[in-house]
């Protein structure tokens, strides 16, 4: 009888790490176990703090980059945690949960395989929570100029005579 050993992919210790809450300290996380997820960057006013750390896990499962903290994707999702937004917010989140809780777990943020977080996400694409999350992600996440060096962009270029005199063939991402 062989034992088959389980392995993680990098993707799937990061995000393991992400849902114990910690921003970037993935060996402290797995030996600490799970932390407050709003500890580290973020502090909350009108949501409960594990809708936060749910927002959090959402857009990190819409968007992922193994490359970017946390700490961008929670100030991408802050505005969600306005007078005006939280109770939409939290009835998406409860949705979202309560289809986590259809397969078996206790909530969004304890299915442990991203594989299965996507498929939750895809029933639920239509619905309008859904675009107003991914909507917002588009400009919250990547219109923070501490991410750009991240992906390898420059910035605007005009000011500086545009991309044609400013290396527009030096792209080492592709």
């Amino acid at each position: 009888m062989s034992i088959r050993k389980q392995t993680l992919t990098r993707r799937q210790l990061l995000s393991q790490s992400a849902m114990m809450g910690t921003s970037f300290a993935i060996g402290a996380s797995f030996v600490a176990g799970r932390a407050d997820a709003a500890n580290w960057a973020l502090e909350v006013v009108h949501l409960k703090p594990e809708t936060m750390a749910t927002l959090i896990q959402m857009a990190r499962d819409i968007y992922p980059h193994d490359q970017v903290s946390d700490e961008f994707y929670a100030i991408a999702v802050k505005g969600y945690d306005s007078a005006e937004a939280a109770d939409a917010t939290e009835t998406g989140i409860a949705a979202l949960n309560a289809a986590a809780q259809g397969i078996g777990y206790a909530s969004y943020i304890d299915v442990g395989w991203e594989r299965d977080r996507v498929d939750l996400l895809r029933g639920m694409e239509n619905s309008a929570f859904f675009q107003q999350i991914r909507g917002g992600l588009v400009t919250g996440l990547y219109n923070q100029k501490a991410v750009w060096p991240i992906f390898g962009y420059e910035g605007e270029s005009y000011s500086q005579g545009g991309y044609m005199y400013r290396g527009f063939d030096d792209i080492n991402w592709l």
